[in-house]
């Protein structure tokens, strides 16, 4: 089921970007170089600093620099903050 799930979320990122400031870690992992690990980083980071202000605030994940975030900005946006 889980590997159900994986494919069906790899095929969502085939057709449009994902939005790091609404997408849960599962819709993450569905990028392409984005892992568990990463995915739930992501997430952690945006629960206590609330939303990301540009792709490149990525960088402040560890392990996601400059050469990575060029990887997995074409898969990528910034959606509108939704806290308040």
């Amino acid at each position: 089921m889980k590997l159900l799930i994986m494919t069906m979320l790899s095929a969502a990122t085939l057709f449009a970007a994902v939005d790091i400031n609404s997408a849960t870690a599962e819709e993450l992992q569905g990028v392409k170089g984005i892992g568990e690990k990463k995915a739930k980083q992501i997430v952690a980071y945006r629960a206590k600093n609330s939303c990301f202000q540009s792709l490149q605030d990525l960088t402040k994940i560890k392990g996601i620099g400059p050469k990575s975030l060029k990887k997995l900005a074409p898969q990528l946006k910034v959606g509108p903050c939704k806290k308040r």
